[in-house]
């Protein structure tokens, strides 16, 4: 089997998280690619190695000098988020296939290097106002983060056309099967 790429990009609160999730709970032939960060834990909610590495800057910026990773950035001051090769490898030598939850510039990146291995999905709901309103629901912001979240997601909603594909996320179950439908047609 060759192994492909899937990649799930979208601005926060749009469901690419759940729909990842049980992508990965209902394909045995999908490993889900980890990332790198250095942002701090959220709670008991996250866990080192199974939801992203969390690396010290320091740590990060060794990793970016030996050229660890596939893509990289600095999404905000001294907030690094990265895909590492090594992930990638360690899923493909497992015999899988590799899906991606990565933000929007992370998510064009994987795209332009493994070209026509990767399948790259927007995730969008229906407005703008609907995503803040999510963010806000989460309660895990304060209001100085929501507003650099907002920045950013009105930001990254700019760049859906790049993606091969928007999937519109207005009921989660029907985004469910329409990536599911996504994943099976491009992997066959």
């Amino acid at each position: 089997m060759e192994g492909k790429l899937i990649i799930f990009s979208a601005p926060s609160g749009s469901g690419k998280t759940t729909i990842v999730k049980e992508l990965l709970k209902n394909n045995s032939n999908l490993g889900f690619s980890i990332s790198a960060c250095t942002r701090d834990k959220r709670g008991r909610l996250e866990e080192n190695g199974q939801d992203y590495y969390f690396l010290t800057p320091d740590d990060f910026r060794e990793k970016i000098n030996e050229g660890a990773f596939v893509e990289w950035e600095e999404v905000y001051s001294g907030a690094y988020y990265g895909t590492l090769k090594s992930e990638i490898e360690r899923i493909w030598a497992s015999g899988k296939h590799v899906i991606f939850d990565v933000d929007v510039k992370g998510g064009l990146a994987l795209k332009q290097y493994y070209g026509d291995k990767a399948l790259a999905i927007f995730v969008k709901v229906p407005s703008l106002e609907i995503l803040e309103e999510r963010l806000r629901s989460r309660g895990t912001e304060t209001e100085e983060s929501l507003s650099k979240r907002v920045f950013k997601m009105k930001f990254e909603w700019s760049f859906q056309d790049k993606f091969d594909v928007i999937l519109i996320n207005d009921t989660l179950d029907m985004a469910i099967q329409k990536a599911q439908k996504l994943f099976t047609q491009f992997t066959s």
